[in-house]
């Protein structure tokens, strides 16, 4: 015989320290199941029952509202940014070959030409500066 044999009744789950034994019902109209829903959605849990017992028992909620404006904002910024910082490297190297390679006059006026190229980048990094700062009033605005 088998130990499930002799003791019958012993396989499967251990029971639960306090089941939820009651059950419960309630009928919510066309409106107010949408503003139930909405609450729901905003308050990022995965449950209904523990959102619903949450609300009645008036325990806490955490709610996480992720704005995709300024998350998408922050994704074009970093990578703008990591775009920025390659350009610095290809800098320095651009500056060591003209040095390296060119007579004095063909590299002064290769450096001219390097030196408007980034006078237009200080601009336009300016241009971000300021944007990000109106974006960020925006966003603490609301």
């Amino acid at each position: 015989m088998t130990a499930d044999s002799k003791h019958p009744g012993t396989g499967g789950r251990k029971p639960k320290a306090d089941p939820c034994s009651h059950r419960y019902s309630f009928n919510l109209n066309d409106a107010d199941n949408v503003q139930f829903l909405s609450l729901f959605d905003a308050s990022g849990l995965k449950d209904r029952a523990h959102f619903i017992t949450s609300c009645i028992f008036n325990r806490e909620l955490k709610v996480v509202k992720v704005d995709k404006a300024a998350m998408d904002y922050y994704m074009r910024l970093t990578t703008f940014h990591s775009q920025f910082r390659a350009i610095g490297v290809n800098y320095n190297q651009i500056t060591k070959a003209i040095k390296g390679t060119f007579t004095e006059k063909k590299a002064l006026a290769f450096l001219y030409k390097l030196e408007k190229a980034t006078r237009e980048l200080v601009e336009i990094n300016q241009k971000i500066v300021a944007l990000t700062a109106e974006f960020e009033k925006k966003i603490s605005g609301k």
